[in-house]
């Protein structure tokens, strides 16, 4: 028996808005670890976030030195229109478990880069170049540039045999960087062969707002508009949640920044409310929910005794409900157990509110093997 598993994903949010946010003539190309082998490829190019069409010119796959192209009820372009997606024809292709594909497409013409998520980690890189190169192995160096912006691919899957399945991490900034990148490597490192690792992040988002204005647009739609769009997902039986703390950080007041009132800063109760609303839609899915506890943020630049005690009120029912298959304590795993409100300086980035290198790689040695089997 075989059935479609996704091994690769991202969420889609929305582009910064700028001068430059049209782009034409050029190639994108990402790289995309495969977990476990297959008999066939499917891609998901999705313009959820965008206010008009856009036109994906010519699409390929490179496997070992050899490009095949991607077709859309046969034709080689397909153009998706404002909110929807477009998945392509099946592409019989043998897969072997480890090896690296390279997906290309061509923007021929004007397209709004809106529908784009940033992420990053040791298998999160991509390049973009000027002109057609969707079949040039070797992008010369003079006419490309990596990014870590990702646009309009949201999904690879492969037809895999029946065993094997797919766990999903939803989140902020916080998953959107290294720690699902870091949870994949561990998977191949222990040995769990029938496990694939997708994320679903979108930097600064919450759970219960978003922003409307140009400023902060690109901060990402809020849960309700998300999770029932990113989080389902071919072949995935559970899903780890980390969400909440751009909730409690964001609002400063609008003396201090108009576009951040108080008034957004939810209660304690109605945060929970909201991530009862992700557990329920989980349910309703057929998934296991894992959920992560909130971070340290002690030292983050709008830290206050208010917003430690909603984020230690918000973990304790995290580590208490009944409602959920698992809490991940990633919070007791990074802080410092002198300073709880801080992370272990070997595991603090610097900015006191996303991980080190190293702190990435402690949540990822602390999801539970049983969710990996």
């Amino acid at each position: 028996m075989s059935k479609w598993v996704s091994v690769w994903g991202n969420a889609v949010s929305v582009a910064e808005n700028r001068p430059e946010r049209y782009a034409k003539n050029i190639t994108v190309r990402y790289s995309i670890r495969m977990p476990f082998g297959g008999q066939a490829l499917r891609l998901t190019f999705d313009n959820y976030c965008g206010t008009e069409p856009i036109t994906l010119n010519k699409v390929t796959v490179l496997q070992g030195g050899i490009f095949h192209r991607v077709w859309f009820n046969g034709e080689s372009s397909v153009t998706i229109g404002a909110g929807e997606n477009a998945i392509c024809d099946e592409l019989e292709l043998p897969i072997a478990a480890g090896e690296t594909l390279q997906v290309s497409f061509y923007l021929k013409d004007f397209t709004l880069m809106r529908s784009v998520v940033f992420t990053c980690g040791p298998l999160s890189e991509g390049l973009y170049a000027n002109g057609d190169e969707t079949e040039n192995a070797h992008i010369d160096i003079n006419t490309s540039r990596k990014t870590h912006l990702f646009y309009f691919l949201s999904n690879v899957s492969v037809l895999a045999e029946d065993d094997k399945r797919t766990v999903v991490c939803y989140g902020d900034s916080i998953t959107a960087q290294n720690w699902p990148d870091d949870l994949t490597l561990r998977c191949a490192r222990e040995g769990f062969d029938r496990t694939a690792i997708i994320r679903r992040a979108t930097s600064g988002s919450r759970i219960l707002r978003e922003y409307h204005c140009l400023t902060y647009e690109s901060y990402g739609l809020m849960g309700s508009r998300r999770f029932h769009h990113e989080v389902p997902t071919d072949g995935a039986d559970a899903v780890i949640i980390q969400q909440g703390i751009n909730d409690i950080i964001h609002p400063v007041g609008e003396e201090v920044n108009i576009f951040r009132p108080m008034s957004d800063l939810p209660t304690v109760e109605q945060l929970i409310d909201g991530l009862k609303v992700y557990i329920a839609q989980a349910r309703a899915m057929g998934l296991k929910v894992y959920v992560g506890t909130l971070l340290p943020m002690g030292g983050w630049r709008t830290d206050a005794p208010f917003r430690q005690e909603m984020r230690h009120a918000y973990n304790d029912f995290i580590r208490t409900t009944d409602l959920i298959d698992g809490c991940i304590d990633f919070d007791k795993a990074l802080r410092d157990p002198d300073r709880i409100d801080w992370f272990l300086p070997e595991y603090d980035s610097g900015d006191h509110l996303h991980p080190s290198k190293l702190g990435y790689q402690r949540m990822a040695e602390e999801v539970p093997a049983e969710l990996l089997k």
